[in-house]
């Protein structure tokens, strides 16, 4: 495969992942794109210029998609001794925060539902909707529950 076509595979790629995330997690696709040059990168880290270049975006959005990135944990800056500004990367263990802060929600939904089950204790009917949702929820959390300490006991 030419380096041409590689690149426009890894953009195709790209634009995959931005869609995902804008699907999944209501992210611009702009964020969503950084993210994914962020996999593939190489080097590793990039400069706001260097992100900006490969995946077609304007300083202005590419820096509001950046601010996103940060603040949710997924990237991460790092400076270079000698060199001004600073590079991004994909910071460490994102994914495993990221899946772990997913599967702990379903569990705190699961408390929510059981309060509302309580609140409509007298009115079955009324909470067969907060039922259904709480016996879903319930047995995701047990299912789930395993794979969260699994990890725990990895720990050092």
């Amino acid at each position: 495969m030419d380096e041409q076509s590689k690149e426009e595979q890894l953009l195709a790629w790209v634009e995959r992942v931005a869609a995902f995330f804008a699907r999944n997690n209501g992210l611009p696709l702009i964020t969503g794109r950084v993210l994914g040059w962020l996999m593939v990168c190489d080097p590793p880290e990039q400069t706001a210029a260097q992100i900006a270049t490969a995946i077609g975006a304007s300083k202005a959005s590419l820096s509001t998609a950046v601010r996103v990135l940060e603040a949710s944990g997924f990237v991460r800056a790092v400076t270079r001794p000698a060199e001004r500004g600073v590079h991004l990367r994909v910071a460490d263990d994102v994914w495993e925060r990221v899946a772990r802060r997913k599967l702990e929600a379903l569990g705190d939904f699961s408390e929510i539902t059981a309060d509302g089950l309580e609140i409509l204790h007298d009115e079955p009917a009324r909470g067969d909707r907060v039922r259904d949702a709480h016996r879903l929820f319930s047995r995701l959390e047990q299912q789930i529950a395993p794979l969260l300490q699994h990890r725990d006991d990895d720990s050092p």
